[in-house]
């Protein structure tokens, strides 16, 4: 079937077409399944400018033109939009003969992006397998981004989505408030927090008197009002970790950051810098909301016995600054020019 451009007009009969076959059209019932984790049962809408193509042996939905899929609280954005489909566990071989049918993969190509309560992923090819609840999206451009941080990589994004976990590899880097992650891989742990101002309307109303006349607008016609936001909590990084904020620079072969505390605890062949003072050794804690960072003896060596820490620490008259790694500010003498 060739894409249909003859009218903005015709494109919604498409639209609300394919939305009465996915709810449950007698012949094909398929909206079922559709991106649907086992603790929902919420319908999806597709949306597409060029037309939406039913390819029956192929057993796929194809979706062109700035096809959009909403379900819920999560919408996908692309220039193309591929829903495959199968028969339903328990619903027999009766194919396409009244038979039930379930959604088992989304393929999205061109210009992906996916927004889930105050999440957006940005890719140019996303493959969302229902299975494992799990989207990969490649691309050039690869990027998450929450309300307080932002996740690059080079190679994929992969969004485990009933374990709220994302992992960035290939050149990842985990942003927050000027506080910097790198490694080969970083998995992020996210968590949901409602809005604080929520409940804010219902309680400003007991003070009010009664209005009439024009009714104002319900809160949750605003975006976002009354869902929840994803937010990272931790973030594990694995090989060539650094780590920066405004004074010190981490390095390490594995690190675990604490958003919240603002701790990173690096581990193997660790070197903290902050000018040209350096610390090393095989383990260190950093605190970047309070820019202190140590170096701690490990028990790692083969005899059993902690390993020593290396220090070099270089003088700077000249150098203004807050102090050293030990977070300790110099004598005021320090502060005086040759």
């Amino acid at each position: 079937m060739a894409p249909d451009r003859r009218s903005p007009a015709h494109a919604t009969t498409m639209v609300l077409a394919l939305s009465l076959l996915l709810v449950g059209m007698p012949a094909n019932r398929l909206a079922a399944q559709l991106l649907n984790p086992s603790a929902e049962n919420l319908p999806l809408q597709v949306q597409a400018d060029s037309g939406i193509e039913w390819q029956q042996d192929a057993q796929a939905y194809i979706a062109r033109g700035n096809a959009v899929a909403t379900r819920g609280p999560t919408e996908v954005h692309a220039d193309t939009l591929i829903a495959r489909y199968r028969d339903a566990k328990g619903g027999g071989n009766s194919g396409n003969a009244g038979g039930n049918t379930e959604i088992y993969r989304v393929e999205a190509d061109g210009h992906v992006t996916m927004t889930r309560e105050g999440q957006t992923i940005i890719g140019d090819r996303a493959v969302y397998d229902l299975d494992q609840a799990l989207m990969v999206v490649t691309g050039k451009t690869l990027k998450l981004t929450t309300a307080t941080d932002l996740v690059t990589a080079r190679d994929s994004l992969e969004w485990y989505d009933q374990k709220q976990i994302a992992v960035a590899r290939g050149n990842a880097v985990a942003i927050r408030n000027g506080k910097t992650i790198k490694a080969d891989i970083l998995t992020a742990y996210m968590v949901k927090t409602k809005p604080p101002d929520a409940k804010a309307p219902t309680k400003a109303a007991k003070g009010l008197p009664p209005q009439t006349g024009k009714t104002s607008p319900t809160p949750a016609s605003a975006p976002g009002a009354g869902t929840a936001d994803s937010k990272i909590s931790r973030v594990d990084a694995q090989g060539h970790v650094v780590v920066t904020n405004a004074l010190d620079t981490g390095r390490g072969d594995y690190g675990v950051y604490n958003a919240e505390s603002g701790i990173c605890t690096l581990v193997d062949n660790v070197v903290i810098a902050r000018g040209k003072d350096v610390i090393k050794g095989q383990y260190g804690v950093m605190d970047l909301n309070k820019n202190v960072s140590r170096m701690l003896p490990s028990s790692g060596a083969p005899s059993g016995s902690p390993q020593r820490v290396q220090g070099l620490f270089i003088r700077d008259d000249g150098a203004r600054g807050t102090g050293g790694i030990s977070g300790r500010k110099p004598a005021s003498g320090g502060d005086k020019k040759p």
